[in-house]
């Protein structure tokens, strides 16, 4: 029993690194059946914000530079599908994590029917997903997320996993940057002459070094609240499922 824990353990973890480091879309289809929640789909729906957060903070970033729309837009180009599988692949993670945490589950489920009819349940696509008006369910939810953050301080799992597809992927592209990014030609005329120059520098390693550690900050704030949004969302689905 304990080598096919491991067994099972040591394939989800090589279908993850398949879709994550080689875009092997396959193997996230393979894992949702191996998890069990191909029947959630239609609730699983990470909102894939990061690219855009990290747009924005770049361009914040390089208020200095003329060319900072060109770089930030480069960026978000070069790093979108690499942090969208990211994003997904942490979404399931969290989302497996409350949908299976019968703790939080029932938890919820005895507040839900405290508040609501068996008949009003079962009617229901979403429960606290996304609104919630009730004192207690917040409170709920809160403790729930305390319960994530204390975890990730003893474990560090969220911070690994994300450091190190950072250090693997994203390091190396943001590091050559300067061989995406393409340069805007600007156009000077004199009486004689039409003369085409490259507008904008190349960036210097002191603020690759910035742009990379923006991206890392960002990327994990954005991929640790994604998990956490997930996981409710996991603990509100099994619920209702009890009632289907």
């Amino acid at each position: 029993m304990v080598l096919a824990k491991v067994d099972l353990w040591e394939i989800y973890e090589g279908l993850k690194y398949n879709f994550l480091y080689k875009n092997d879309i396959n193997s996230i289809h393979i894992l949702l059946n191996l998890y069990d929640l191909e029947d959630n789909m239609k609730n699983i729906c990470p909102k894939y914000i990061c690219t855009n957060d990290i747009r924005k903070r770049i361009r914040r970033q390089l208020v200095y530079r003329k060319d900072r729309q060109l770089i930030s837009n480069n960026i978000a180009l070069l790093l979108h599908e690499d942090i969208a599988r990211l994003e997904l692949v942490l979404y399931l993670e969290g989302y497996k994590y409350g949908y299976y945490n019968n703790k939080w589950v029932n938890t919820l489920e005895d507040e839900t029917i405290r508040h609501y009819s068996i008949e009003d349940i079962y009617e229901k696509n979403f429960l606290f997903h996304h609104s919630i008006c009730l004192k207690d369910i917040m409170k709920i939810k809160e403790d729930f997320s305390l319960e994530i953050d204390q975890k990730e301080k003893k474990v560090s799992f969220l911070h690994d996993f994300i450091n190190t597809y950072c250090e693997k992927l994203i390091k190396g592209k943001v590091y050559n940057l300067n061989n995406y990014i393409d340069k805007q030609l600007k156009i000077e005329y004199d009486l004689y002459k039409l003369n085409i120059k490259e507008e904008g520098s190349l960036l210097s390693m002191k603020e690759l070094n910035k742009i990379y550690k923006t991206i890392v900050n960002t990327i994990m704030k954005n991929n640790i609240k994604l998990y956490k949004d997930a996981s409710w969302f996991g603990v509100n689905d099994r619920v209702l499922n009890r009632y289907k």
